[in-house]
């Protein structure tokens, strides 16, 4: 009896997820279809006969998206990379470091996160204009690197013990040799979980972009989408193939770093 009962009740409790999962992907299936129609209209109504990569042909013919991928690419590249450069390095003197005022300027830094972005975005926007950043990659790239970053490498770095790094500096170790050869490769799944964080951050931005770049050639795939959208009549089939095309990129990174992605979020959570 005890065994009918587990059985039954992981069947339902695997129908539910399976229902959940269908839920969940059903968005992401219905826009890709649409993607493949020519239609004005959000419906149900798919024939096979008028399905086409047409749209998707389109794009990048007549809309130049290849343009726009490759800023939202080197955007969302180089803030991984600076992010994970200066996070780290900045994690490395906040954890292995000792200094006066240390915690003091730490929980003023981490302060930082409490205040949204729209409140600062008018000064930044200054600050960007007097060094005369606008329409530039840099514009788009140093406003992403903040304390949060920081804060996720610090809290993996607090597992280790200091008696590594103490061990490197008796053998002659320098701080720079302590940092590449022994720091970096230990906080490699907290990196990669700041990758995705900054990458899926980076790429899916609208609102900053949209405030420093006026210059179409250095728009990005977020800002990009708002042109397939018409002033009258609207090619939903268009859009979905750019909202297609802006998806894929951050979820395959996802898929591809899962596993490293949900290994540094749990350890990351831990106090040595």
């Amino acid at each position: 009896m005890m065994t009918k009962r587990i059985t039954a009740s992981k069947i339902i409790f695997g129908l539910l997820l399976l229902f959940l999962s269908v839920v969940a992907c059903f968005p992401f299936v219905y826009m890709f279809l649409i993607s493949l129609r020519q239609t004005t209209a959000l419906d149900m109504n798919f024939k096979l006969s008028e399905m086409s990569f047409l749209n998707y042909h389109r794009i990048f013919k007549d809309y130049s998206f290849f343009t726009f991928f490759k800023n939202s690419l080197v955007v969302s590249s180089c803030a991984c990379f600076f992010n994970c450069i200066i996070a780290s390095m900045a994690a490395y003197g906040f954890s292995k470091k000792k200094f006066p005022g240390k915690n003091a300027l730490f929980f003023l830094y981490l302060a930082t996160l409490m205040i949204p972005g729209q409140v600062t975005i008018i000064s930044v926007f200054m600050i960007m204009n007097k060094l005369h950043l606008l329409n530039t990659y840099p514009s788009m790239i140093l406003p992403i690197i903040n304390a949060f970053g920081v804060f996720l490498i610090k809290q993996f770095m607090d597992m280790f013990p200091d008696e590594l790094l103490d061990a490197a500096s008796i053998d002659g170790s320098g701080e720079v040799r302590k940092f590449v050869s022994i720091v970096l490769p230990l906080i490699k799944p907290a990196l990669l979980t700041l990758v995705i964080f900054t990458f899926i951050t980076s790429w899916n931005d609208f609102i900053w972009p949209l405030v420093v770049v006026t210059d179409r050639s250095m728009q990005t795939l977020t800002l990009a989408l708002s042109i397939l959208k018409g002033n009258y009549i609207t090619n939903y089939g268009l859009v979905m193939a750019g909202s297609t095309l802006t998806f894929l990129p951050p979820f395959i990174l996802f898929i591809l770093f899962q596993k490293q992605f949900i290994e540094g979020i749990a350890l990351s959570g831990i106090k040595a």
